[in-house]
Order: C-alpha cells, then structure tokens, then sequence
C-alpha cells in the first residue's frame, strides 16, 4: 500500500492533536505534534528568561540559542502516544499548561523560529507515511500532501474542551481566561507575517463543533483510506 502525507490544520484546542494521533496508530503511520514544537520552544524561552511579563520575547536572546534547543518525541507505552521531550527532558505535562498557552503564540510567530521548525518537520516527513497537525502544515511545511484537512470549531466551544481537559488532569483552569487565551491565540495566529493560520486551497475543511469524538475519527479515517 503506498504511503501518503496527511496535513491536519486548525485553530487552537480544536481537538487537531487527538484525531490526528488517533489516526497515525490506525494506518500505522509516524504522528508529529508540531504545536507541541513551539510549545517546547516557549517552555525554553521562559525557563530563560527571553519572555517578560508583559509577553514580550526577547528575540536576540531567543535567536542565539536556537541552536541549544533539541525537540524530540518517544512513545508512551502506558497512553500509547508520543510524549515530547526538550533536550532529553519529558516535557509533556509541562507545555500544556496555561501559563505556555499565554506566550506560545508570539514566540511561533518569530520568523527564525518557524523556519527552524519547518526545517525540522520537513525532516521527520520526507519519508511519507506521516500525520502531521498544526497550523500551517498543508500551506508551508508539506503543500503537496495528498490529504490536507482544516479543523475549526466555536471559540466558546475549544475554550470548554480545554477547561474539561486542564480539570481531568486535575490542572488549574478557569474557563474565562481560557476562552481570552483562545480568541487571542486565533487573532495572532491569522494575523502573523510569517506562515499566517489559513486553510490550504484544495484542504477539506471540518467544522467540528457538534461532532463527538467518534464521529470525528470516522469522518477523517474515510478521507485518508479514499487516497490510499
């Protein structure tokens, strides 16, 4: 059976990661997290001191220790999912807090910073027989996959997926700055000047905000097997 490439875009805590994990391990395919990537740059910049309060990141700093940040994924035999590592460190936990979804958006939108990314993504990908989702995988990193899907939902709708997902894990979360941290991670994303957050032309696009889990899987399982 041949292997194809499958681009899965979308705003933020649009359930992107789940269906595309879940898709990888039903055709046997490699899955990588892209949005964890910058996530675990973020975790490194603030762990540095190249972020202010006030959400301002030191780029010079950030630029010259780009070459120090290692990013990496091993599975977890217990959840059966890839965890993130940061220069060897699992870091998995750590990047899906709030305080890394205030500043990861700005950090992503440094051009040095998304290039290093691409660079690194198109690297995992150049074998075929990959899922990758994140923001701007169908319209930069792989433009000619066979399958590049759009996964939007109500901000209303993401900010209380990603409340249900912080308490399960019994992190703290209030839902009001989550659903801030949603709609300004949407206007920063569609908005940067490098790689902005859009549907690729020929992308299927997923409205997903009346759909359970399962009837997502279903919807993206047939797409794929429709261009094997």
């Amino acid at each position: 059976m041949k292997k194809i490439t499958i681009a899965i875009d979308g705003h933020s805590s649009c359930g992107k990661s789940t269906m595309a994990k879940q898709l990888a391990k039903q055709l046997g395919y490699i899955y990588v997290d892209t949005g964890a990537m910058y996530r675990a740059v973020t975790l490194y910049a603030m762990r540095n001191g190249l972020i202010t309060e006030d959400n301002n990141v030191d780029n010079d700093g950030l630029r010259s220790r780009m070459s120090q940040i290692a990013i990496s994924f091993k599975f977890n035999e217990t959840t059966g999912r890839p965890d993130t590592y940061l220069n060897g460190e699992r870091v998995e936990d750590k990047i899906r807090g709030i305080e890394v979804s205030n500043h990861v958006s700005p950090v992503a939108a440094i051009p040095f910073v998304r290039r290093a990314m691409v660079d690194m993504q198109r690297e995992m990908g150049k074998e075929k027989g990959i899922v990758m989702d994140g923001r701007d995988i169908g319209t930069t990193v792989f433009p000619d996959a066979e399958l590049k899907v759009f996964v939007t939902a109500s901000a209303e709708v993401r900010a209380k997926r990603r409340y249900d997902e912080l308490s399960q894990k019994g992190m703290p979360a209030d839902y009001e700055e989550i659903l801030k941290n949603v709609q300004e991670r949407d206007y920063i994303d569609s908005h940067r000047e490098v790689s902005p957050l859009r549907p690729a032309e020929d992308a299927v696009i997923l409205d997903n905000s009346d759909m359970t889990i399962p009837e997502q899987q279903e919807w993206l399982l047939s797409k794929a097997k429709a261009m094997l």
